[in-house]
């Protein structure tokens, strides 16, 4: 396990807990779930499904919702947090600090830049990062090793490229945006005009704009647009493997989880979730606050706060209806099988 400095006092400088209960001295050895932590390590329970568990957890240190009412055992410390989920994350960050230190300022003497670029001075490029002519690099931005910035991209102050991620030509994107390994923005459209059964490729040549404190997770691509821009909008969250096609409009403080694809022109609107492999077609209009479930197939337009699952998309509760009948449709054909093979005679 990678090593880090953790104490009791640390944790309560970052977390400020509401309350404590119990005593406990000692150095964290490690942050584990309720059902395996030993003595010495951090747990923490953020929701009401393993609240059974907590009496039987051996950690040292348990972060707890406020409203927890047993005493610990001896040699156990309570810490009653209004989130504490939240609180868990602050320490993770310090320990990610610790790990990953912010990069000196500097570029590495592989790192390929282009004289005309414009490169603060508190900027950090990696080995082999490539820079293209006339990009602009924001303060306090990070260019890990392998990344690449197109002609004329643009990246905002505290932005963080990690190995190998790829911003192509014209795109910009905001402050503090992170975009994680292997990622791509501003791939090509995919866009074809079929002219005596050849596929011609036709030309993308838009941009992608990303807002301020957008994460793009490993292996995503958006597409830069056709004419005009693909843009995802401020606070955006996007994790491994989404597909984002061209034109494609999304708001501000939207989730999409892992395999998500979303279909060219389709605008999305602020604070909509799209849980994992779900799919949204081409031009469609996904209003605010949305909620899409998981491998659900979104064919039409969805009005503001809409909550649907399936395949096609359905209100979610008359989706987990349709998932309670066809369990019976096994049983249902059987009988209707055997009465149409031995019918009833009418009196």
């Amino acid at each position: 396990m990678p090593c880090f400095e953790l104490n009791l006092e640390l944790i309560l400088n970052l977390t400020s807990p509401t309350s404590v209960k119990g005593s406990w001295e000692g150095e964290i050895n490690g942050i584990a779930s309720l059902g395996s932590a030993q003595a010495g390590d951090l747990s923490f329970l953020s929701g009401k499904k393993y609240r059974k568990t907590v009496p039987d957890c051996k950690a040292s240190v348990l972060i707890l919702p406020e409203d927890y009412e047993d005493e610990p055992s001896e040699d156990q410390i309570y810490l009653l947090h209004g989130n504490p989920s939240r609180a868990i994350d602050l320490i993770c960050e310090n320990i990610q600090h610790q790990l990953s230190p912010k990069r000196e300022a500097g570029v590495h003497e592989t790192a390929s830049i282009h004289d005309s670029v414009q490169l603060a001075d508190s900027v950090f490029v990696g080995p082999f990062a490539v820079i293209e002519e006339g990009a602009k690099i924001g303060e306090n931005s990070e260019i890990h090793a392998h990344a690449y910035v197109g002609p004329f991209a643009q990246l905002g102050n505290g932005c963080v490229l990690k190995q190998r991620a790829t911003i192509m030509d014209y795109c910009k994107l905001g402050s503090d945006c992170v975009i994680h390994s292997g990622a791509v923005i501003g791939s090509e459209g995919f866009g074809y005009e079929t002219v005596d059964g050849q596929h011609l490729r036709s030309p993308q040549v838009g941009i992608v704009v990303l807002e301020d404190h957008v994460d793009v997770g490993s292996n995503t691509t958006i597409d830069r647009a056709r004419f005009d821009e693909t843009r995802i909008g401020q606070g955006t969250k996007i994790d491994n493997q989404v597909q984002i096609a061209h034109n494609v409009t999304i708001g501000k403080g939207c989730f999409l989880a892992a395999q998500v694809g979303v279909a060219g022109s389709t605008s999305i609107g602020d604070f909509v979730l799209l849980g994992g492999k779900s799919g949204v077609s081409g031009h469609l209009t996904i209003g605010d606050f949305c909620q899409i479930g998981g491998s659900t197939n979104v064919y039409s337009n969805l009005p503001a706060k809409s909550f649907v699952s399936g395949d096609p998309a359905m209100p979610y509760y008359q989706a987990q209806k349709f998932n309670v009948l066809r369990k019976k449709l096994p049983d249902l054909f059987r009988r209707v099988d055997k009465l149409e093979t031995h019918p009833t005679s009418d009196p």
